[in-house]
């Protein structure tokens, strides 16, 4: 069970604004930390609902548990979002986003959202953003523990742990299963009703050791198999209710890290990691048109001229693999400068005869990037990072990004100020250059320019902290799908990607931490979002729009209450403003406002038992993400977890 910490305390350490560890009252960017033990606490399964709470986030899914889940900040896309487990990237190099689908939060210690341009630490994908996730460490005495859950949309749960210290080694290690079988990937109340199935399997392990003079040896797995059963469309682009259509996602993440002092003003940091996807789909063979509600059939050939009346069948078989080696080293000079320097060999490639032609080889994108920042604190109040990164590709011209950060604070009065001003950018993918009939070789980076500003506030010995911000972004060079005509390059059918579009997104952040009295806590953000596509004769929108599944507000409230010790309550509100579902801003495609409030109890039977249940939507509101796929409808679940130490 998750201990009692205190409601308002902060992370020690920030990691990812830097990579190093730096005290977060120090940390210069926008940044914020969601605990495992809040994950747990809130009854949260996976890491994609975590992150529907967090500041600046907009977080959507294709239907229901398993389907497609991606994550987009400040206006970017979602291939704009760096995502790194356990110092692994795990962006797919055909899509660029990582699919959070079949991320569960299981062994998970925490999550650092990083927000704002960060290709100067990063390289590419880090317009929007960064994602980190950390894999909990073993500490103490080892332990043993398992959960079962049971719920709605006939959900099954269960999984154990095993974590803890002996002498100089360290392991944590979690499995699970989770099976659900009621759920329809099109949303039920424009007449599906064809239940799609979700199965997943999932490992999680960090083993670790203490070395001679303060150096320590980690190395981190996960791995998970997932089957899911979804929904798509007819050939008319009519919501299709699927039967049949089915898909396997097979993960295993890999890293190793080496951590060493060389001098007492000299650290070392190796790393070596590794990302392997194996993704298979298989269309189905008939389904259900839920526009002219008649059932349809997938046909091998032309579905010309009735659209309606059938879907085009496929199958796809994609292996993909992220590598990536780093060193890092960091020197202090003297008491008020650390300076950090790395090199970075990226390589990501991509099989797929269905993707890529059936007779060629696996396609090839790799990088070489060198980077140094330099961090000053003086008299520990005022604060600055400056650095720079060029990476050198093999396929397109070279990117070099930077990025500055201030801050100071004023002890006296509580009160911290911030900002920062970087460039990002976002290499075009293997789908972007090599798709079969559209891929564009010619294609150049997408390129970013950000700044954001803040001041923070605390009061009443810490009890309420409070923040308020601006953030300010430009992209220019982003890759869109157009009729390129000449711009195309020969044997393409006319269509295919090209660096044509540019847009601007700003708005405003706030958010809020309040202990109101011993055992209460409120915390709360609000994101304001104006987004700007500004239009061209190729794209031909008709005049400038808003970019696509981004709401101009969006906020969250929650409540955590616990009377007695061995008793928590915890209330999350989450309100989403309206947005358009495509860049054309269709408004056939709009989709409306909603507020979905979720609840989570948990009671602690004894020492080692805890019983815990937890309702989603509470108040059975009726939305959608994604047009047109389903969410959850009132949800309940209930389970319970043990914990016992191990007579080591």
């Amino acid at each position: 069970m998750a201990s009692r910490s205190e409601p308002l305390e902060a992370p020690a350490v920030v990691v990812s604004a830097t990579k190093t560890e730096v005290p977060a009252r120090q940390v210069t960017s926008a940044v914020e930390v969601i605990s495992g033990e809040e994950l747990e606490q809130k009854g949260i399964k996976t890491v994609i609902d975590g992150l529907r709470l967090a500041q600046g986030v907009f977080a959507t899914s294709s239907g229901g548990p398993g389907t497609e889940a991606t994550v987009k900040m400040r206006g970017a896309f979602a291939r704009h979002t760096l995502v790194l487990i356990d110092g692994v990237i795990v962006n797919s190099p055909t899509t660029g986003a990582y699919d959070f689908s079949s991320l569960t939060v299981d062994n998970i210690d925490r999550i650092e959202i990083l927000r704002g341009a960060q290709g100067m630490l990063y390289g590419s994908d880090a317009i929007g953003g960064v994602i980190n996730i950390y894999t909990k460490k073993g500490i103490g005495k080892p332990n043993i523990g398992a959960f079962f859950e049971y719920g709605s949309f006939a959900t099954f749960r269960e999984g154990g742990h095993l974590s803890g210290a002996k002498g100089p080694f360290d392991f944590s290690l979690s499995v699970s299963r989770w099976d659900t079988s009621s759920f329809s990937a099109i949303n039920y109340r424009r007449g599906a009703f064809e239940n799609d199935g979700f199965h997943n399997t999932q490992v999680s392990a960090k083993i670790g050791t203490e070395l001679p003079t303060d150096g320590r040896l980690e190395f981190n797995m996960r791995w998970y198999d997932s089957r899911l059963s979804f929904d798509g469309f007819a050939d008319s682009g009519a919501p299709a209710d699927v039967f049949g259509a089915r898909s396997t996602n097979r993960n295993l993440i890999l890293n190793g890290t080496w951590r060493q002092p060389i001098t007492s003003w000299w650290t070392s940091l190796l790393t070596l990691s590794q990302s392997n996807q194996r993704l298979k789909s298989e269309s189905g063979n008939a389904g259900f048109n839920l526009n002219t509600r008649q059932f349809i059939t997938a046909s091998p050939t032309s579905c010309f001229p009735n659209f309606d009346a059938c879907f085009t069948p496929f199958a796809s078989d994609l292996e993909i693999l992220n590598r990536r080696l780093e060193w890092q080293n960091d020197f202090r000079i003297g008491e008020w400068v650390l300076l950090t320097a790395g090199y970075q060999l990226r390589r990501d490639e991509g099989d797929s005869p269905g993707f890529y032609g059936a007779t060629e080889p696996a396609r090839i994108i790799s990088s070489n990037a060198g980077f140094a920042q330099a961090q000053v604190n003086l008299w520990d109040r005022l604060f600055f990072t400056a650095g720079g990164r060029h990476d050198s590709y093999n396929r397109f011209e070279d990117a070099t990004t930077y990025r500055v950060t201030g801050g100071y604070h004023l002890k006296e009065t509580g009160t911290r100020f911030r900002g920062s001003y970087g460039t990002g950018f976002k290499a075009p993918t293997l789908n972007d250059l090599f798709f079969r009939g559209f891929g564009n070789p010619d294609l150049k980076p997408e390129k970013s320019l950000g700044l954001d500003a803040a001041v923070e506030q605390s009061l009443f010995n810490d009890r309420l902290h409070v923040s308020a911000g601006y953030f300010w972004n430009r992209f220019q060079n982003l890759i869109q799908f157009a009729s390129g005509g000449p711009l195309c390059p020969p044997g393409s059918f006319g269509f295919c990607p090209i660096n044509i579009a540019d847009a601007k997104t700003q708005g405003w952040e706030f958010s809020f931490r309040l202990a109101l009295f011993k055992g209460l806590e409120v915390r709360g953000q609000y994101t304001y979002t104006l987004t700007r596509a500004f239009d061209s004769p190729t794209l031909g929108l008709g005049g400038d729009k808003r970019l696509p599944r981004w709401p101009v507000d969006q906020g969250t409230v929650g409540f955590s209450y616990s009377p007695i010790e061995a008793l928590r309550l915890d209330i999350d509100y989450r309100f989403v403003g309206n947005r358009h579902d495509n860049l054309r801003n269709t408004p056939a495609r709009a989709l409306g406002t909603f507020n979905v409030v979720n609840l989570a109890a948990s009671y602690n039977v004894t020492k080692n038992w805890q019983a815990y249940v937890r309702v989603d939507n509470l108040f059975n509101e009726t939305y959608e993400e994604i047009f047109p796929f389903g969410t959850p409808i009132r949800s309940i679940y209930g389970g319970v977890r043990m914990n016992y130490d191990l007579p080591l």
